[in-house]
C-alpha cells in the first residue's frame, strides 16, 4: 500500500484549511499521532498520513447531525 506524507503547509492546501487551524486545533482533537500523523525518527517534524486521513474525511462527513461543544468535542443529535 503507498502512503503518502505531507507536511502541514500541504496538507492545509490539500483540504483548505489554515495551516494554524491545523497545528491548533485539528491535530490535537482530530487528527491522531499513529493514525494520521506520524513523528519520523521521534523528532519534532510532523507528516501528515494523507490515506487516512482522506478516508476518515469522507467517513466523517456522511454521520448525523453533530453539535460542536466548546470543550472541543462534538455533541451527537
Amino acid at each position: 500500500m503507498k502512503t503518502t506524507y505531507l507536511t502541514t503547509e500541504e496538507l492545509a492546501s490539500r483540504i483548505k484549511y489554515d495551516v494554524r487551524t491545523i497545528r491548533n486545533s485539528l491535530k490535537d482533537s482530530v487528527l491522531l499521532e499513529g493514525r494520521h500523523y506520524i513523528r519520523p525518527f521521534g523528532g519534532r517534524k510532523i507528516l501528515f498520513l494523507w490515506e487516512p486521513i482522506e478516508k476518515d474525511m469522507v467517513q466523517n462527513s456522511q454521520q448525523q447531525l453533530t453539535i460542536p461543544m466548546a470543550n472541543g468535542g462534538v455533541c451527537h443529535g
